[in-house]
């Protein structure tokens, strides 16, 4: 990516998608009612896969915390909330999401329609699903202990790798159930904190590796446009390539690969980003963002009064 153009002050605006664990029942449904582009696309998504809205708007705690329905549910508030923010002229230089969230990044940049990105988070969370059936596994958040650190206490776990690199002291790490159990004994020997996440398997970790074959099946059968708006690859911390063989590999591999989320925000500030927007369900993504970078702008965007301080001060800006 670029530098993005910085003059006359105007403020350079990067879009964050959240991801799986910021489900919650009610989510979408007050900017349906408001806003033209969120309804379009929850009802895009509806059509290739009905009972979202109901899902989104009233689902139960429990059947929101099922892959099979979290995934889709949040794409599909993530995309909402976007579409409503360029739907009143806020538009960004650069788009991210955190794992799943990628998937909606992309498909607001222009590499899939709403249609073709949906039934593409169906079949990712189908084979991530199958590959915790296959591969029981445990996720803990790691905090307080810098990333090197948290490396080398997963190596002695055995079976353990870290596979979120959310800010400088908060990594995630995956594995069999019994390593997350002796990490937590390490990280409180090392004077850390290891809490465990709400998931049902090892995400972005090894156990995933069929899920990354069956999602590069998938791709090589319904490929990629190449995006309008730059979009960052949780695989690489960098822009996504420019050919959709490219564009393919990387988003396949990110499920068996860790999320390198420090090195996507750092490479978003130096590219010139000053202000970053969360967009979908809760505000983790804007909670890393001030716990790694310094100097720059957060807001979120999941209601109509969060759209309108958004328009508010961006349009004016």
């Amino acid at each position: 990516m670029d530098r993005v153009d910085t003059a006359a002050g105007r403020p350079n605006v990067a879009f964050l998608f959240a991801g799986q664990g910021s489900q919650k029942s009610g989510m979408g449904h007050d900017l349906y009612e408001a806003s033209p582009a969120a309804r379009a696309v929850f009802d895009a998504v509806e059509k290739v896969r009905p009972g979202t809205r109901e899902q989104c708007f009233s689902g139960t705690k429990e059947e929101l915390s099922l892959t099979k329905n979290t995934q889709p549910c949040v794409f599909a508030v993530d995309l909402a909330c976007a579409c409503a923010l360029r739907e009143r002229g806020i538009a960004p230089a650069a788009v991210a999401g955190h794992s799943l969230g990628e998937v909606a990044a992309l498909a607001f940049a222009g590499a899939f329609d709403v249609a073709a990105a949906t039934r593409l988070v169906q079949e990712r969370a189908r084979l991530m699903t199958a590959c915790c059936d296959e591969h029981p596994g445990a996720m803990r958040a790691v905090l307080k202990l810098d990333a090197a650190t948290v490396e080398g206490l997963a190596a002695q776990a055995r079976e353990a790798w870290p596979v979120n690199y959310n800010s400088p002291l908060q990594t995630v790490v995956a594995g069999s159930p019994e390593a997350c159990e002796k990490l937590d004994a390490l990280v409180r020997e090392a004077h850390g904190r290891s809490m465990a996440v709400a998931v049902s398997g090892a995400f972005h970790s090894p156990y995933m590796a069929a899920a990354t074959d069956g999602l590069a099946a998938y791709l090589a059968a319904n490929p990629p446009q190449v995006p309008s708006v730059t979009a960052w690859a949780n695989l690489t911390g960098d822009p996504y390539a420019d050919t959709p063989a490219q564009i393919a590999q990387t988003l396949s591999a990110q499920v068996s690969h860790p999320v390198r989320w420090v090195d996507e925000l750092h490479g978003l500030q130096a590219a010139g980003i000053d202000t970053f927007v969360e967009v979908g369900p809760g505000h983790t993504l804007t909670g890393l963002v001030k716990r790694t970078l310094e100097g720059v702008t957060t807001y979120n965007v999941e209601t109509p009064d969060q759209l309108e301080e958004v328009v508010q001060a961006l349009g004016e800006a």
